[in-house]
């Protein structure tokens, strides 16, 4: 997302959750401040883990769930939102790779769709990136990773546009990052499935990184390249590009 557009979206979110806070207090559902108001897919979709894990949503009416959740695709549209995203079949690595190197090898790839995007869109700009807290240990491992790519790029290239280390933030401190995991959802369920019908990862497939030319989904990376995935990649971005003319 340009930097620009920043304020307006986690602005217009924000508003969205302090309304909806205040509805619930109304009601005597509790007092909940913007911390509290955290949406994650898991537990939009799953009213168990809703009901175990958010208060503030579980206490929503449906309708307004469904409000607060499409307001972040919203923001997609409005903001010009740009997705890229990696995809890792595990059915194709060797045994020997774990989380934390899987962890980090996903990076590296959203890294170099990344650097390809601002070199070919936004060439005298400079990237930052977000990131979920997610524990000590994989925050230093990816920094560490980072750092390395920083000084002498990967065998595939060098990352001049991006700046920094990553910033680690809580997700509940941050719309970018709910934002994050409702898209990454999608993602994973349209290829756990291999059900690239599925409405909100065609929603967002044109806001995916495309060459300029049209001819490359460009976003979105599947690995390794035996994966039989990257064909039904190819094929989902075919079917949208001809559905779009």
């Amino acid at each position: 997302m340009f930097e620009r557009q920043w304020r307006h979206f986690d602005s217009e979110l924000s508003r969205l959750k302090l309304e909806l806070a205040y509805f619930l207090r109304r009601d005597g559902k509790g007092s909940f401040e913007l911390a509290d108001c955290e949406v994650k897919s898991n537990w939009v979709r799953v009213p168990a883990e809703r009901a175990k894990r958010s208060p503030f949503l579980d206490g929503l009416h449906p309708q307004d769930l469904r409000r607060l959740a499409e307001a972040y695709y919203e923001q997609v549209v409005k903001r010009k939102t740009v997705i890229m995203a990696a995809v890792i079949d595990k059915r194709y690595l060797l045994e020997y790779m774990n989380h934390e190197q899987l962890h980090k090898k996903a990076y590296e790839l959203l890294l170099e769709r990344i650097q390809h995007y601002m070199r070919e869109y936004h060439a005298k700009h400079q990237a930052l990136i977000v990131m979920d807290d997610t524990s000590t240990q994989l925050n230093r491992a990816v920094a560490m990773k980072h750092a390395l790519f920083q000084r002498a790029g990967n065998q595939n290239m060098s990352f001049p546009s991006i700046v920094e280390y990553p910033f680690f933030t809580r997700s509940e401190l941050s719309n970018g990052v709910q934002l994050a995991d409702l898209l990454a959802y999608n993602v994973y369920h349209a290829f756990r499935y291999e059900e690239f019908d599925y409405p909100y990862f065609k929603r967002t497939l044109r806001n995916v990184y495309r060459r300029g030319d049209g001819s490359d989904l460009a976003g979105l990376k599947v690995w390794p390249n035996e994966s039989p995935l990257v064909v039904a990649a190819r094929k989902a971005w075919a079917d949208e590009k001809g559905s779009g003319e």
